[in-house]
């Protein structure tokens, strides 16, 4: 039980059980709720940087947490979108093509993971990640931007095009091995 319990693995399950509060904040009216809700996001996504970094530090990388941690990325990315969808900030189609990829490169890990092959996250796919929880934060506080509200929707657009850059960038570099059954 000590190993499951991990740091690491406490954070991802942290991360977590943000999520529900991340979306009743969103979608709760209150005075605020827009600084409340990025702050939540930002935690939620600290903890994103933090799992995995005090994971490799401490040599505390599990089988539980290569699962866990994007299983936990994929919620908190997926609920925070679909409550800006709500909350018509977010277009849905652009969301939906955001989470399209993102299980889609999920299925693909999962089927390399079974053949023993590790898709270790490239430079684009951690771009990929940091374009998206900077253009969730300007879409949650968009109202609050002022003359900049028009990062908010740009952001999404980059976000979106690095998304699926990336996708593609996973499927070429790893698929012809997944397919073929051989380790790189």
């Amino acid at each position: 039980m000590a190993r499951i319990l991990t740091v690491p693995n406490v954070l991802s399950l942290f991360r977590i059980l943000l999520v529900p509060l991340l979306v009743v904040v969103l979608l709760t009216k209150f005075e605020g709720k827009e600084l409340v809700g990025l702050a939540v996001f930002l935690l939620a996504s600290l903890t994103d940087f933090l799992d995995g970094f005090i994971a490799r530090r401490r040599q505390q990388v599990s089988r539980l947490g290569k699962m866990l941690d994007p299983a936990a990325d994929k919620i908190l990315v997926s609920a925070a979108l679909i409550s800006l969808i709500e909350l018509d900030v977010a277009p849905a189609w652009m969301v939906m093509v955001i989470l399209a990829r993102e299980f889609l490169i999920s299925a693909f890990r999962s089927l390399a993971a079974g053949e023993g092959i590790v898709m270790s996250a490239s430079l684009l796919g951690k771009t990929k990640t940091a374009l998206q929880i900077i253009a969730i934060s300007l879409l949650i506080i968009n109202e609050h931007l002022g003359e900049f509200g028009k990062l908010a929707p740009l952001s999404l657009w980059l976000a979106m095009i690095a998304t699926l850059v990336s996708g593609v960038e996973y499927l070429v570099r790893y698929g012809p091995a997944v397919v073929n059954g051989s380790r790189t």
